[in-house]
């Protein structure tokens, strides 16, 4: 086991800096790089100033290989808009995300395991045809515009739910005040990923509760839920596991569009703000930190796989 964390972490790092490298390059050798910030209205003293305070006069090379030094030291640079440390925004930042793609998650997991299994064990019935067609409709709607639709109806038309931002701006903080801001945007990215979850649980139910012991259950008289959601859910979770895995960076890159919709100040803001602004360091500090993230994702759903099927041992 040990060898295989230190073979899939080794495997990690070795992703993390072609992602850097690749990410890196393209921002500073295409047009529109960090020379594009300059004000050219300003004198050439002060160009050559900025050029230098930047190490724009170095060569791409060399600026790789120094910002790759201070990311080892644990320095991502500073912002170039409010020339904060990337690090300490992303600190900032980062637990908004984490909490709203949590409950996202659980919130989808909830909801779309039940669904897949009901699905499943009513395959080919009007109820099966009812959940894949809701799944599939889930699929094609973008969520800018279904954010957009949850607060025109919801907050302008009705007031019951709080526009945009985390908490009410003046107002104590409290869970209730977090959580009635938390529900569109949560409404918005769940229904961007339950499709997935339930057509897999679904697929995966199906493949199960054909096998011989679910037959042999049912025949010694076991109730249906105990059949189905102890039984044959617990022999279909690993399939499941995998698509959560694969989820996770499909939530993070929703949460950029979910998070500026809803004024949520999480990473996805931060990420559009930063390019809006052509801010690369941060950039650069919010590629890597997503890259990473994946990467433990990764990691954590193989390790559960031994978890859920004893049979599945690492070398």
């Amino acid at each position: 086991m040990s060898r295989f964390i230190t073979l899939r972490i080794g495997q990690g790092i070795i992703t993390l800096l072609l992602v850097s490298i690749l990410t890196f390059f393209l921002i500073n050798l295409a047009p529109g790089g960090p020379s594009a910030i300059m004000n050219f209205e300003s004198t050439a003293q002060q160009r050559e100033a900025l050029t230098k305070q930047l190490g724009l006069d170095k060569p791409v090379v060399q600026r790789y290989f120094e910002w790759l030094g201070g990311v080892v030291k644990g320095d991502l640079g500073r912002s170039l808009d409010s020339q904060q440390p990337v690090a300490t925004l992303l600190a900032e930042r980062f637990p908004n995300t984490v909490l709203l793609s949590a409950a996202t998650l659980v919130f989808t997991l909830l909801i779309g395991i039940p669904l897949g299994v009901i699905a499943a064990v009513k395959r080919g019935s009007w109820l099966d045809r009812l959940i894949t067609f809701m799944s599939t409709f889930g699929m094609a709607i973008p969520e800018f515009w279904l954010g957009i639709l949850l607060i025109i109806i919801f907050a302008v038309t009705y007031q019951m739910l709080p526009p945009s931002g985390m908490i009410t701006a003046g107002s104590v903080f409290s869970l209730g005040d977090l959580a009635k801001h938390m529900i569109m945007p949560m409404l918005t990215l769940s229904i961007l990923m339950l499709p997935n979850i339930v057509r897999f649980t679904r697929s995966a139910m199906v493949d199960v509760i054909d096998l011989d012991y679910i037959r042999t259950a049912r025949a010694k008289g076991l109730k249906s839920f105990s059949v189905f959601f102890k039984h044959a859910l617990r022999n279909a979770l690993i399939p499941i596991a995998a698509i959560v895995g694969l989820i996770i960076p499909i939530l993070l890159g929703g949460s950029v569009v979910v998070e500026n919709v809803f004024g949520w100040p999480g990473m996805g803001r931060l990420a559009v703000q930063a390019a809006t602004n052509r801010d690369y360091t941060v950039v650069m500090g919010l590629t890597l930190m997503v890259g990473t993230i994946v990467i433990i994702t990764n990691i954590v759903t193989d390790l559960l796989y031994s978890v859920l099927d004893p049979r599945i041992r690492y070398e």
